[in-house]
């Protein structure tokens, strides 16, 4: 039977990614609305996903009602940074796990795929449910709710069990070599060697002799005989990167091996037989290059057994966020930094950004927004534009002053006289901090001065928000504890 998994009062964001890496990974993913929540209709859950982040403690009449059932279901509890009672109650009433939100969607996937196979287990038995391989650490291309990358995923997972030849096709840092590896990982010849050739970073000559070797005197300097890439790549996969790159003459020779599995070395007179599976990666439109006599349609047509297209990043802008995220979690205690949440203001200009880089240049952003300290003042205005690349602040601020408007968290600031020193560091940092904390100010006062729903208003966790108050030295007015006094009471 394939697993059912209901995921009830999970943000809408988390649901959408949730729902598509589940789905991709073999699970049906089904988001519960109704309430109350019944387990009266088929079919039935073989897990379940609950939110309490916004729910609270009412949520977990759920968790007791699945625990309840023969089998009982097993479920994941997503509780909000400030919400440990409420995770240790869930326990208590036989949570399989409590994850504390935001969460990495591949590391959700993860604890929500070992919370149903241990209950399997528990029930007396093995899984019968065969899952598709999981996902590299590395492989953020595949972190993605967009439906273009998951059925691309779903292509790559499936070619990964043939030997065919695959053109993967994308543009530079959208992830073609991610999306290689991968398919060579989850291939039978995982244990295999797999080795990388860049068709455009040698010389014609150089590159043939790297290819397919040479034999001793073959050319001025060949002293000994030298094996190819291909040799060395016998029985395991050659990735041919910027395959659009390789001159007409070497093209033959290529489309000779895949035809019929042999070569022969520069200068050598006996053929080669070699089993390779090649992986070619282009971010030419190689079917434009074909009329121009640039590359041989043959060849084409023989690489392109199965063709994967990775979209642009900005074709599918609904993954920004979750990326944006996913390289937060992954680079933030390498870089040794304490942020703990991207700002709504930077995650906006990330979504405004055409990303011609696409990935690779989105990682590299979120990685210099860490690793300068001077911007991360925990502002989302001026750290997002400084952190963003040059051709952004340029288009927001001559926007802004064609339309007569304020950039967002913009502060009047009073120019130097023409004999002052001024440091655009220390004036950057100065209306960071203001306009931060007016906002925060701004927050808690239509919230009453609950710090919780303030701090998930601002996209930062609760022992952040305090951190702020206390270095700021604000302290809640009087007039409003006690009405805080009561809300946080009755939300137990």
């Amino acid at each position: 039977m394939q697993p059912n998994i209901w995921l009830i009062s999970v943000d809408a964001n988390m649901a959408s990614t949730l729902s598509g890496l589940l789905s991709s990974h073999g699970f049906i993913a089904e988001q519960v609305s109704e309430k109350p929540v019944t387990f009266d209709r088929n079919p039935k859950p073989t897990a379940i996903v609950l939110g309490v982040v916004d729910a609270g403690m009412p949520a977990l009449n759920v968790l007791v009602s699945a625990r309840k059932l023969v089998p009982p279901v097993p479920v994941v509890v997503l509780v909000g940074p400030d919400q440990a009672r409420i995770a240790v109650e869930a326990l208590k009433l036989g949570a399989t796990d409590a994850v504390v939100m935001p969460a990495d969607p591949l590391d959700l996937l993860s604890t929500i795929r070992a919370a149903h196979q241990n209950e399997e287990e528990r029930a007396g038995g093995r899984s019968k449910v065969e899952y598709p391989p999981r996902l590299p650490a590395d492989a953020a291309v595949f972190v993605s709710s967009s439906p273009k990358m998951l059925e691309m995923w779903n292509v790559a997972s499936r070619v990964a069990r043939t030997d065919v030849p695959v053109l993967i096709l994308g543009e530079s840092g959208a992830g073609k070599e991610v999306v290689a590896r991968f398919i060579h990982r989850h291939s039978r010849r995982a244990d295999k060697t797999v080795v990388k050739v860049n068709c455009a970073a040698l010389p014609q000559d150089l590159l043939e002799s790297e290819l397919f070797g040479y034999e001793r005197g073959a050319f001025t300097g060949a002293v000994g005989e030298k094996p190819g890439k291909f040799e060395l790549a016998d029985k395991g996969c050659i990735l041919l990167d910027e395959i659009g790159e390789m001159p007409p003459n070497l093209q033959a020779k290529l489309l000779h091996v895949l035809e019929d599995g042999e070569f022969s070395r520069l200068g050598g007179k006996r053929p080669i037989k070699v089993d390779v599976r090649v992986l070619a990666l282009t971010n030419r439109k190689l079917y434009e290059a074909i009329p121009r006599g640039e590359f041989r349609d043959d060849l084409y047509f023989r690489l392109s057994v199965v063709k994967i297209d990775i979209p642009p990043l900005r074709k599918r802008r609904e993954d920004i966020p979750v990326l944006a995220t996913y390289f937060l979690r992954r680079h933030r205690d390498a870089l040794g930094s304490s942020i703990e949440e991207l700002p709504a203001e930077l995650i906006d200009a990330l979504m405004r950004y055409e990303w011609p880089g696409n990935v690779r240049q989105l990682e590299n952003t979120i990685r210099r927004y860490l690793i300068l300290p001077e911007l991360n003042v925990e502002l989302p205005p001026v750290a997002s534009i400084s952190a963003l690349p040059a051709e952004t602040p340029k288009r927001a601020v001559a926007a802004a002053a064609g339309s007569g408007a304020t950039l967002p968290g913009a502060t009047i600031v009073q120019f130097p006289g023409p004999k002052d020193s001024v440091s655009l560091k220390k004036v950057a940092s100065m209306a960071a901090e203001r306009a931060e904390r007016e906002l925060v100010l701004h927050v808690l006062q239509q919230t009453n001065w609950n710090r919780s729903q303030a701090a998930r208003r601002l996209n930062i966790c609760y022992r952040a928000l305090l951190n702020k108050l206390k270095k700021w030295q604000i302290d809640r007015p009087r007039a409003s504890c006690l009405s805080v006094v009561n809300i946080d009471s009755s939300s137990v």
